[in-house]
């Protein structure tokens, strides 16, 4: 339950300072669309279709624990929480860009009430040490490997910065992120190579629904070890679909010497 002060500070979030915008990077724009083959998430970025970081990441994950707490709970009440997970981060995210950007926006519905003072509490600790941003949402590519939209590039702490804002149902261990830390690397390995940058941290936001915020770092030759890690990832995900392609070639193949058989 929100205390009186929580309620206090959930009406004052439109009244909080926007950011300072820098320039210094100038964004190439992209789309991102659906596969219409595989279902997945891809971005066209100039002509060019590439899987996104999170398609890759999906598919290379140990989805053990996944399917062990959908027997647990059950498929119907796995896809609710999930449903109600993914409304209530995309309203969180929604009120954080409008913020950063400095425009108004306000949500009634019952999870945008929910999501906004998590929005603020990201706002009010997460981002104090933000002194200028370069970006919110901003589309990233590696060319001819991947893409990806990141929440934030900014100064924190005087360091060039990869921003990831997540809700959370409940408070994470350092174990449970490290997919996140994974994307954020892709993020800033992608963002040098493309905008000649360094880009020596990465932040990963998090709030769950009662307020409660934790916040993870990677710096410098840690997050130079993420970005190794995600380039097996990466490679991983390539042997996958090239496996998958072979399958399907195979299957092809067998189904057309039966035809000419009959």
């Amino acid at each position: 339950m929100m205390s009186d002060e929580d309620i206090k500070e959930y009406h004052d979030l439109d009244k909080l300072k926007s950011m300072k915008k820098s320039s210094k990077y100038k964004y190439i724009r992209g789309k991102q669309i659906t596969d219409h083959e595989s279902g997945t998430r891809v971005y066209d970025i100039v002509g060019t279709r590439l899987p996104s970081v999170t398609t890759v990441l999906a598919a290379t994950k140990d989805q053990s624990f996944l399917r062990n707490w959908k027997n647990k709970v059950g498929h119907e009440e796995a896809e609710r929480i999930k449903n109600i997970s993914s409304r209530r981060g995309t309203s969180m995210h929604k009120f954080l860009e409008s913020h950063i950007q400095g425009i108004g926006y306000d949500d009634l519905t019952e999870l945008g009430q929910a999501a906004k003072p998590m929005a603020q509490k990201i706002i009010e600790v997460g981002l104090t040490p933000v002194s200028e941003y370069y970006g919110s949402e901003v589309m990233l590519h590696y060319p001819g490997l991947y893409a990806g939209s990141t929440d934030l590039v900014c100064l924190h702490n005087d360091l060039e910065t990869i921003v990831d804002f997540k809700q959370s149902n409940r408070p994470k261990r350092e174990e449970w992120v490290e997919d996140y830390k994974l994307q954020c690397a892709a993020y800033a390995l992608a963002h040098d190579y493309v905008y000649k940058s360094t880009i020596r941290q990465a932040v990963i936001m998090i709030c769950t629904p009662d307020l409660y915020y934790q916040e993870f770092k990677i710096q410098d030759t840690e997050l130079r070890t993420y970005k190794h890690k995600w380039l097996k990832r990466l490679d991983m995900y390539h042997e996958l679909q090239f496996d998958e392609k072979e399958q399907a070639k195979v299957e092809i193949e067998a189904n057309v010497f039966k035809i000419r058989q009959k």
